[in-house]
């Protein structure tokens, strides 16, 4: 009896923790059991070949001509509502602690006045290193081009200090929502114009449902920067504007909030487009987002995609970054540090 007195003390010593350690692990062995079916699959679980990752050892990544250290894309978030402000500076503060890059949300109000202009104004919070996108619908664009005023996008891009344009497509949405706007031309033939009329560097997206292979051979072949998925899966905006609408709209159109892409459908269409088209395809990085839940769901699309890409979230950073920054710190560092534990350990099927 005293040997083993003295053995747990001198472990005590040497471990304060290993008591209450061991009455965790006791007490919790039964919740911790993993089913067969629970399983993640996607992956090969490699523990002999590396050490413990260090923080910052992910290899920097270049994207939009400039270099990310982690490979995550801050998605377009809503704009224009009262939370705005401190939401775009909080995301602005995480991507230049971690290296991301970030496309604001909605910047159509910019295009009017500036009285919400502190609101998106982020570029000294980001920095200058690190890719910065305003963001406007394909509707905007097809009124501005109809009204010989695209000067106004180059306004928007100088006051925000702003890389380029992300340009959201969203028929359904617009549809469905109770004050949207009407397409008067294909979304495409827009897209075609402005680029034809404006050197601004451009990203293409979709807000939720993703996008079929005709849609991707198209864009992919336009002289467009990135090609942003949102896939379903993630924040669905024509399932939002139902929930904004009239019970008889909510019955009738319910099935239109349900059609769509996932990311990974999109990114074996991507694949198989890039072998179609080969030296045709303009577009030469992919943004993939929609359903992208966390580092695991990224690390896996990124591998299994053939081009260059990073992945991108929204509802997960918008969950954090309403209130004190610590939080919204506290939610990228993890998802960061769970990157660079994938990257030494895990490898993709």
């Amino acid at each position: 009896m005293a040997f083993e007195m003295n053995h747990m003390d001198k472990l005590q010593q040497d471990d304060p923790n290993a008591a209450s350690r061991k009455r965790d692990h006791i007490e919790l062995a039964f919740q911790s059991q993993v089913l067969a079916g629970e399983m993640d699959r996607r992956f090969s679980y490699e523990p002999l070949l590396t050490a413990h990752p260090k923080p910052g050892c992910l290899p920097p990544r270049s994207f939009l001509g400039k270099s990310l250290r982690a490979p995550i894309w801050v998605s377009s978030m809503t704009g224009g509502t009262e939370w705005a402000r401190i939401i775009n500076h909080n995301l602005a503060r995480a991507c230049r602690e971690f290296g991301m890059g970030m496309g604001l949300g909605s910047c159509r109000s910019l295009l009017y006045d500036d009285s919400s202009l502190d609101d998106f104004n982020v570029r000294t919070i980001i920095g200058d290193d690190l890719p910065l996108y305003a963001n406007l619908g394909i509707a905007q664009v097809e009124q501005l081009l109809q009204k010989n005023t695209l000067g106004k996008v180059d306004d928007l891009i100088g006051k925000l200090s702003a890389d380029g344009l992300i340009i959201h497509v969203n028929p359904l949405q617009e549809w469905l929502q109770p004050e949207g706007d009407r397409f008067a031309r294909a979304p495409l033939h827009t897209i075609q114009d402005f680029l034809e009329k404006r050197a601004i560097p451009v990203i293409v997206k979709e807000v939720g449902q993703g996008m079929g292979y005709e849609s991707l051979k198209a864009l992919l072949q336009l002289p467009i920067q990135a090609l942003d998925f949102a896939a379903s899966g993630g924040t669905n905006f024509a399932m939002l504007e139902l929930l904004r609408s009239q019970p008889l709209s909510k019955e009738a159109y319910q099935p239109l909030a349900h059609v769509g892409h996932t990311a990974e459908e999109m990114v074996h269409l991507v694949n198989q487009l890039a072998d179609e088209l080969g030296d045709r395809r303009l577009c030469p990085q992919i943004i993939i987002s929609g359903g992208v839940n966390h580092f695991l769901d990224g690390y896996f699309l990124m591998h299994k995609l053939n081009l260059p890409s990073v992945y991108g979230q929204a509802s997960g950073f918008l969950k954090h970054a309403r209130g004190d920054y610590a939080d919204l710190q506290a939610y990228v560092e993890m998802q960061v540090r769970g990157l660079e534990v994938a990257n030494a350990f895990l490898k993709v099927k």
